[in-house]
């Protein structure tokens, strides 16, 4: 009878807990633009690397496969929605078409990335995942002039290092973010209402994460990881787990990708170079590899904290406190994220919240 009422308490203590956090988060945007619609741009940001932190973290921290190109994917996504959903084809496809397609068409990069790496590992998987990122970037940065062999013409697809501008928003059904709501006397911009959506997007990969997790394919990613000549031998298809990791992962950056270039308004390949794939890795490694909380921690903190000491570190602040500017507000926030970084990972190796697991 004892233990009933335990776990009665636990889960009541659960619910309670959710529910408190629910109500942060339906009020954090509002919070935020009382200081500035800056802020709700970088809670926004923030959901779409939980997004793209999440998908990595079934290939690096569930699997155990390093990929050091995973922006590749999120460029895919992003530019599908842009080419379809913009002036420079002339074409306004719906979001119900936009974001399905531009994930499928990020899951299969991640099927073409897959099949050729299968029997590599290590470094040398590092280092074709880097090629394939890289390879994505410069071609998005040079289809600007396509030749056909049989053709003196050539065809702009991509608009090269100009960009797409003029990319459509989010429209549901005939309703448009970009204008914004009014509620009550409330007025809720178009990146608030921008939050709400990235928010259920990313609520719905963290339950889509944490299935596949505590499935059988997820078990069977995690046999991978600690010992694929094991998992081999105990009748795992080694084959179909690693290209349904590559899968995954990339379908669910595609989807963020979709969704940044829907805010954005804007997409250029610089938004999809190697540092972003090594901040998303970090983010992985920094909350705790496999594990969905730590991974969520860790892309909340390399998020937004780099932003918060922008603007805690301001010259205007510097001023105030030592009557001069004593660093560049740019120089300062690389030094203090960088420093922070050394001295978590020398202390905390494993993550700031690891898997109860590896703990």
């Amino acid at each position: 009878m004892t233990g009933m009422t335990g776990i009665l308490q636990t889960k009541r203590n659960q619910l309670i807990a959710l529910a408190v956090l629910g109500v942060l988060l339906a009020v954090l945007p509002f919070v935020a633009g009382a200081f500035g619609q800056a802020w709700v741009r970088i809670l926004n940001m923030t959901l779409l690397y939980v997004m793209l932190a999440l998908g990595l973290n079934v290939v690096v921290g569930v699997a155990g496969l390093l990929d050091l190109g995973y922006v590749a994917f999120y460029a895919v996504g992003a530019y599908t929605w842009s080419l379809l959903a913009s002036a420079h084809f002339d074409l306004h496809y719906p979001f119900w078409v936009l974001l399905p397609l531009g994930a499928f068409l990020a899951a299969l990069a991640g099927l073409l990335l897959g099949t050729p790496v299968l029997k590599l590992r290590g470094d040398y998987l590092a280092i074709v995942t880097l090629g394939f990122g890289e390879i994505v970037r410069i071609l998005m940065n040079n289809f600007d002039k396509v030749g056909l062999p049989w053709s003196d013409k050539s065809y702009n697809l991509t608009n090269g290092p100009r960009g797409i501008t003029g990319i459509d928003g989010l429209n549901f059904f005939g309703f448009k973010i970009s204008n914004g709501l009014e509620i009550f006397g409330l007025q809720i911009t178009s990146l608030q209402l921008y939050y709400f959506v990235f928010l259920a997007f990313a609520i719905l990969s963290v339950i889509g994460v944490s299935r596949l997790q505590h499935s059988r394919i997820g078990r069977a990613w995690q046999a991978l990881r600690e010992d694929e000549i094991a998992a081999k031998a105990m009748g795992i298809n080694t084959r179909n787990v690693k290209l349904a990791a590559f899968a995954f992962g990339a379908l669910t950056g595609g989807l963020a990708g979709g969704l940044f270039a829907s805010m954005q308004g804007f997409v250029s390949p610089e938004s999809f170079g190697l540092l972003e794939s090594i901040m998303i890795l970090a983010m992985v490694v920094l909350g705790g590899m496999g594990h969905i909380p730590g991974v969520i921690l860790g892309a909340v903190l390399l998020s937004a904290m780099p932003e918060v000491i922008r603007y805690a570190a301001d010259e205007n602040m510097q001023e105030k406190l030592f009557g001069m500017v004593l660093v560049a507000p740019e120089v300062l926030r690389n030094l203090i994220f960088s420093l922070a970084m050394i001295l978590i990972m020398l202390f905390k190796p494993a993550g700031l919240w690891p898997s109860p697991e590896k703990k």
